[in-house]
């Protein structure tokens, strides 16, 4: 069982709060990028050759801007090149303002079977100050329509916004449930470094909530979601039962996966390697046949430290029980973990530890401290 997850790195235009690896020019040279993403999906064929891929994910960037011969060309080098199981998941992120009925079929017809549409409020003064592309209408309608053609849905949805409140966020989370997509991810607004979102808050142009009122919203956001009948199987994401996200759960839980693309990661334990994050180096380095991409191995400290972080984040939990069998754990270890139980932070169950809602507030923290240093 492996991944796949395939970079797209163009966008219509730059959201407020976005890190991620993009351009908004890109029209001279998407040709040589599909090609070059394509060279490179060739050129790791090498790396599973007993795993199936049962995963494929398009990021970005903006994959909903990909051009139908692009993705069919992408498609193509893909099931050429791995051993692909017989349904796999197959994702797109989309924006509303790139569906339609056309690009649907399209989509369906190159196996694309599941849409990440990146909503992120259904509030237009919200979507104006993130400046996103789209409005609510076109959110609304995108999602109806992509039900229609029967692609499993995960909507994405921002909280903690400027002027927000639990009024206006329960009004978001009910437009959302009504639509009933399969899947959400509700992600706390963060400011990074290098946006235009860092740059408002440096200036005191924007005010961000406190981080007592970011907390409500979430706990309001996860008592809201489960009472509609989504089971919060990650901090952050949220599903209908049996529609967990197979791809973002294979992150969680550690399977291998290569990623393709400027910036894209893989991890195939022990090593994690990263792609360059600009289009122009990627490309010519491509060209050259010289590395495009910076490696670590990875030590038993930092598996067992990555191990606790994403674990923690899931419903299954950190397996303590089987890091017991294969290396010695540290006695400040049991020492932290029992505080933390006697906070009503963690429970134990079955040799795994898993945070209680509580816990989830406090989860970068918490991991810090149960990290091996």
């Amino acid at each position: 069982m492996a991944g796949l997850y395939i970079h797209i790195p163009f966008c219509k235009q730059a959201c407020t709060y976005c890190d991620f690896h993009f351009s908004t020019t890109f029209e001279a040279y998407r040709k040589e990028m599909i090609d070059g993403i394509i060279k490179e999906i060739v050129s790791r064929k090498a790396t599973f050759t007993k795993e199936e891929i049962t995963t494929i994910y398009f990021g970005g960037g903006t994959p909903s801007l990909l051009l139908e011969s692009e993705l069919n060309a992408i498609i193509t080098a893909v099931y050429t090149n791995y051993s692909i199981c017989e349904s796999p998941e197959i994702t797109l992120e989309a924006n509303p303002d790139d569906i339609n009925d056309l690009v649907l079929a399209q989509w369906k017809k190159n196996k694309v079977n599941r849409l990440s549409i990146g909503v992120q409020s259904f509030d237009n003064e919200d979507l104006a100050w993130m400046n996103r592309a789209h409005r609510s209408e076109e959110a609304i309608r995108a999602i109806e329509l992509a039900k229609k053609m029967d692609f499993q849905l995960t909507v994405d949805l921002i909280y903690g916004l400027p002027n927000s409140n639990l009024e206006k966020l329960e009004k978001n989370l009910s437009k959302l449930v009504t639509l009933a997509p399969e899947h959400i991810s509700c992600y706390c607004l963060t400011v990074e470094e290098k946006t235009v979102l860092h740059h408002q808050q440096k200036n005191n142009l924007v005010k961000l909530p406190e981080e007592d009122h970011q907390a409500e919203q979430f706990l309001f956001v996860v008592s809201y979601l489960e009472k509609a009948g989504y089971i919060q199987y990650e901090i952050s994401n949220f599903a209908k039962d049996g529609h967990y996200a197979q791809h973002n759960s294979n992150y969680w839980k550690m399977v291998p996966y290569i990623g393709v693309g400027p910036s894209a990661h893989s991890f195939i334990s022990p090593k994690r390697r990263w792609n360059i994050s600009s289009n122009r180096k990627y490309l010519q380095q491509l060209e050259k046949n010289e590395l495009y991409f910076e490696e670590e191995a990875l030590t038993e400290k930092d598996l067992w430290n990555e191990a606790v972080m994403t674990g923690l984040r899931t419903i299954w939990g950190f397996d303590l029980a089987n890091w017991e069998t294969k290396t010695k754990i540290p006695e400040a270890f049991y020492k932290q973990l029992n505080n933390f139980i006697s906070a009503g932070w963690i429970i134990e169950e079955n040799g795994k530890i898993i945070l209680t809602q509580q816990g989830k507030l406090r989860a970068d923290y918490i991991s810090g401290e149960l990290f091996q240093l």
